[in-house]
């Protein structure tokens, strides 16, 4: 074989190689729909509405059973608050660091 053969069989065999890892690549991104997306800002809407909702009952609770010159209802309604953003921070900060990990690992 001559040289420009050897060249242009590289050339192809790089160009295949190419192809089948961009191939792979977007069998391995099929986890992440549309659908997906939807579920992961559902998580993240839950997670401060919840935190918050409790800390508004055990306010309401605490307001009724221990009446005070301050409302225990708001106060521990933004503490819930805070706790819910925090955590819901956490699970974006996760789930930012695991794909910038994956588009690491892919190239």
């Amino acid at each position: 074989m001559d040289k420009n053969q050897e060249m242009q069989n590289q050339i192809l065999s790089q160009q295949v190689s190419a192809q089948a890892n961009r191939k792979l690549k977007a069998q391995r991104k099929t986890g992440r729909s549309i659908w997906s997306g939807f579920g992961m800002f559902g998580l993240i809407g839950w997670s401060v509405t919840v935190p918050t909702l409790l800390g508004a009952m055990l306010g309401i609770w605490l307001d009724r059973r221990y009446p005070g010159t301050h409302s225990w209802t708001l106060t521990l309604l933004i503490i819930g608050l805070f706790t819910g953003c925090w955590n819901a921070a956490h699970w974006v900060a996760k789930e930012s660091k695991e794909m910038l990990e994956e588009e690491a690992k892919d190239e």
